[in-house]
Order: C-alpha cells, then sequence, then structure tokens
C-alpha cells in the first residue's frame, strides 16, 4: 500500500493489521462551543488502533504571537514527538480522519507530515462516518501504541513566508487563493477574525467546494475547476490561505489529489496577515 492523498474507506479496511500502518483520529469541530467534542467521540468510538491528535493541543502551538495566526503551526521537534507518542515512524504509512464534516483537521496533519517529508501519508475519504457507514469495525478501547521513533525538520518550500506574500501583493508574483466562505472572502461578514475581507490579489475558493456526498469530487473533476481558477499559473505559484491555516490545507489536498501538485500554505493566514495593521485588506 502507497497512499499519499486520499484512501477509501474500502481500502483502509482491507489493510487494517498490517505493521507499518498508523491511524490517526483527528475529529475536531472547528467552529463549534467543545473543543474537546472530537476527543470525547474518540474515546467512545473509533477505527481499530487510532490514536488522537487534537487541533488545538497538538496541531497548533498557541504560544505563539497573533502575527503566526488563530492556530499557529506547531514546532517541528513538538510534532515529532506528537508523532512518536502516535506509533509513527518514518516508515509508516499514515492515514488520518476527520468525522466526516470536511476532514479539515485531518487535512492540517497530512499537511504537517508532507511538510516534513512524510511522503505515505493519506486522509480517510468521507472520515468516520463513511467508515460507520459501511459498517465497518470500531472499537472504545484505549489503543495499546508503542512509541514511535521521529525526527525531522520541516521543509521550507511547503510555506510562503509573511515577506512572499507581501511581495505578492504588491507584484502578483503568485496566485493566491482562499479557501474561506464567499461571503467572509467579500469582506460583508466576519464572525472569528477582527477584520474581514481577504488579502489584495487573492481569489476565491471556498473548501467545501471540494465536496461532494461527504467526500472528495473524483480526481479529474477536481482539477478542472482548480484549472478553471489557475489559468495558465502552475500549481507551483499558488499560495493557498484561509482565516487560520486549516482550511487552506483542505483546498492543498484536492490540488494534489487532482494531480496539481507543489501548491504552498501560508500558515497564519487571515488572522495573521491582519495581526499587523500595516498589512492591506481588500473587498
Amino acid at each position: 500500500m502507497s497512499w499519499t492523498t486520499l484512501v477509501s474507506a474500502l481500502e483502509l479496511a482491507s489493510a487494517l493489521g498490517q505493521s507499518n500502518l498508523a491511524i490517526v483520529d483527528c475529529r475536531f469541530v472547528l467552529a463549534g462551543a467543545d473543543p474537546e467534542a472530537g476527543e470525547i467521540a474518540w474515546r467512545e468510538s473509533h477505527l481499530p488502533g487510532a490514536g488522537y491528535a487534537h487541533l488545538d493541543r497538538d496541531l497548533s502551538d498557541h504560544r505563539k504571537p497573533p502575527t503566526a495566526g488563530r492556530h499557529p503551526v506547531p514546532d517541528d521537534g513538538d510534532f515529532c514527538a506528537l508523532l512518536e507518542r502516535l506509533g509513527i515512524t518514518p516508515q509508516s504509512q499514515v492515514v488520518a480522519y476527520d468525522a466526516g464534516d470536511g476532514a479539515m483537521a485531518a487535512a492540517r496533519f497530512w499537511w504537517l507530515m508532507k511538510r516534513i517529508g512524510h511522503e505515505a501519508v493519506a486522509v480517510l475519504d468521507g472520515g468516520f462516518a463513511r467508515w460507520t457507514a459501511l459498517g465497518l469495525p470500531v472499537e472504545s478501547k484505549a489503543p495499546e501504541i508503542v512509541p514511535g521513533h521521529y525526527q525531522a525538520r520541516y521543509r521550507d518550500r511547503e510555506a510562503a513566508s509573511v515577506d512572499e506574500i507581501g511581495r505578492a501583493v504588491a507584484d502578483g508574483a503568485f496566485l493566491l487563493i482562499d479557501a474561506r466562505a464567499a461571503e467572509r472572502y467579500r469582506g460583508e461578514v466576519e464572525p472569528l477574525d477582527k477584520a474581514a475581507g481577504h488579502i489584495p490579489g487573492a481569489v476565491n475558493r471556498h473548501y467545501a467546494l471540494n465536496l461532494r456526498d461527504g467526500g472528495f469530487k473524483p480526481a479529474i473533476e477536481l482539477r478542472e475547476e482548480f484549472n478553471a481558477l489557475l489559468g495558465d499559473r502552475a500549481p507551483q505559484e499558488v499560495v493557498l490561505y484561509c482565516g487560520s491555516g486549516v482550511t487552506a490545507c483542505h483546498n492543498l489536498l484536492a490540488m494534489e489529489h487532482a494531480g496539481l501538485r507543489g501548491a504552498r500554505i501560508f500558515p497564519p493566514s487571515w488572522s495573521g496577515w491582519i495581526a499587523d495593521s500595516a498589512h492591506p485588506v481588500a473587498k
């Protein structure tokens, strides 16, 4: 098995029990009132052997300044410590999953693994909802995970810096794609951040457009839709952002599943951009 973007529930079910398979439950209600709801759900029922990664505690580092965004990326050493706790090694085939409501936190986990150079990582298409709808096995007992060993550093090419975004605003060097809902992109509403609007020059593709019937659209369809947005731009000329650096990873996952590889994430995203009042805002 070698999965690098998406894996179906039936494909994953056929691989259960293989020694190099590591499954990670990333369920989290991004806009919910209870940040622990996902972990509570994991304790009640999860895929066999699945460990848990919490978006706020494990996949973010909230000790960082506001310019790092609402979900600052954890340091690479801290992320590798999480991987070790989850029993992951450089030889692991990793599969992350969410509830089935968009694969947002799972896509964030997927991107962080890509950023440290781990290619054998995929997201369960349709998440926990599709898995259980098919009657596939779940368990409620805490998994017995043998700690792994992982040492790696983030690759610079996976992320764009704020200085690069500033240059893109000035000269259009990169195509910026905003993953938020259209009304937030247009600046009509802003339920989470202190300012409404978008980074000047950015175009909009709400991450939900990647989905149909609880799973990702076929690769060929996603490729056509993204190519219409990219025009004559290569994927390597694309930088993705959202509100806090989470749902942007969803667009990246969709692009890579479509065979459009090489786009980057701006991790601070909108919340980090507007933390500096000198940065321009468009509506």
